[in-house]
């Protein structure tokens, strides 16, 4: 059976960090959004672990944070 994105720990890995990451550089979702080149409800998706995120989107997201991809799913 399939899982939910937010039952999965990689997910919720994921989520947590980008918010740290995001309040620590003190970006808004929609100036996060706006550097990472996606949509400001995306990253509150994403945020909430609603999202299974692409690997082009992570990168994306790494690059607006300054941090390596794989950080992000640490």
């Amino acid at each position: 059976m399939a899982r939910a994105s937010h039952e999965t720990r990689l997910v919720t890995v994921f989520a947590g960090n980008v918010r740290r990451l995001r309040r620590e550089r003190g970006l808004s979702q929609e100036e996060l959004a706006e550097a990472a080149g996606v949509h400001r409800t995306y990253v509150g998706m994403i945020e909430r672990g609603e999202k299974n995120v692409t690997i082009y989107n992570i990168e994306r997201i790494a690059i607006a944070l300054d941090v390596p991809p794989g950080s992000l799913l640490e």
